[in-house]
């Protein structure tokens, strides 16, 4: 005997799709909002996936593309060495998430520094006191991560805390999967799509 019943019975309820403007540019909107995400890069000796938070620089390519800042001696510009799979996640306090997955190269190009450099970065490297490792737009330890998207799922709450709150006391009474957030995908070839356009 066969179920009626959907795999992912909360995807089913909370899957949204609107067109792939409105999906990119509400994905972009909370991805530029929240400021930090956490990088996943997989550790090359074990195999092992570790995550780091990291501030956005930019986006590029309509939004769609990350940029983030690095210090190119650590360990994650090591793990992007081997393999350069990552994903991107964000969170807000209100529910609202959002995974990215794709691909990150690394460049110590200066131009590319020197274009996305904030003084805060002298917090993270230090001064060495050699004049040249000094936290500034010259300082040959500053880098960019450049994130390439691939795929991304992303799930906006629905209404207020308190609405969220009913649908799931409802949905534990009742068995009823809660409806709180729009859950959305955008796939390979809607980010390629996208990333000729713009």
């Amino acid at each position: 005997m066969t179920s009626s019943q959907p795999a992912d019975p909360y995807k089913a309820k909370n899957q949204d799709e609107p067109g792939l403007e409105d999906k990119i540019n509400d994905l972009n909107g909370f991805v530029k909002t929240s400021k930090f995400g956490m990088m996943t890069t997989r550790i090359a000796d074990s195999g092992l996936l570790v995550s780091r938070c990291m501030a956005l620089a930019a986006q590029e390519s309509g939004g769609i593309d990350l940029i983030f800042h690095t210090n190119t001696h650590s360990g994650k510009t090591s793990d992007l060495e081997s393999d350069s799979h990552v994903n991107i996640s964000f969170l807000n306090n209100s529910g609202s998430w959002a995974s990215i997955s794709g691909t990150a190269s690394v460049s110590d190009d200066r131009s590319l520094v020197k274009k996305y450099y904030t003084p805060t970065l002298k917090t993270w490297l230090g001064d060495l006191g050699d004049g040249t490792h000094d936290g500034s737009e010259n300082d040959p330890r500053i880098g960019i991560i450049k994130v390439k998207a691939i795929t991304a799922t992303y799930a906006v709450s629905k209404g207020t805390s308190l609405g969220r709150a009913t649908e799931m006391i409802k949905g534990a009474i009742t068995g009823e999967v809660a409806n709180v957030n729009d859950l959305r995908e955008i796939s390979e070839e809607e980010i390629k799509q996208w990333r000729s356009s713009h």
